[in-house]
């Protein structure tokens, strides 16, 4: 059993790893600001929470558990509120390509 989990926590932290990459790299690549706190995001919020469960499976003890279940539930409360600001700024800044948006919910403000 601690064998299959081990295997697992090791699959967990691969996926998780290359979920980052993936993240840093679209944060570099992508063209404008939207689409970087996109791919800032999108893949970096699940790409720790699959690197967090890699580590509870392959450590296992109450109080690892613990400080992991912090991680995460940190990490999601705190992501998209600093994603929200991001978008904010930039649209407030006009960084912002209007021709991009589908609806603009801030242009009356």
């Amino acid at each position: 059993m601690a064998a299959v989990a081990d295997w697992l926590g090791a699959a967990f932290l691969l996926a998780g790893a290359l979920l980052g990459l993936a993240a840093g790299i679209g944060v570099l690549r992508f063209p404008d600001v939207l689409d970087r706190m996109h791919a800032a995001t999108k893949p970096q919020v699940l790409g720790v929470l699959l690197l967090l469960a890699g580590v509870a499976l392959r450590l296992r003890t109450p109080a690892d558990l613990g400080t992991i279940g912090l991680v995460a539930v940190f990490q999601l409360a705190t992501a998209p509120v600093a994603a929200q600001m991001i978008g904010r700024a930039a649209y407030r800044s006009g960084r912002v390509d209007p021709a991009l948006l589908d609806a603009d919910e801030l242009a009356g403000r």
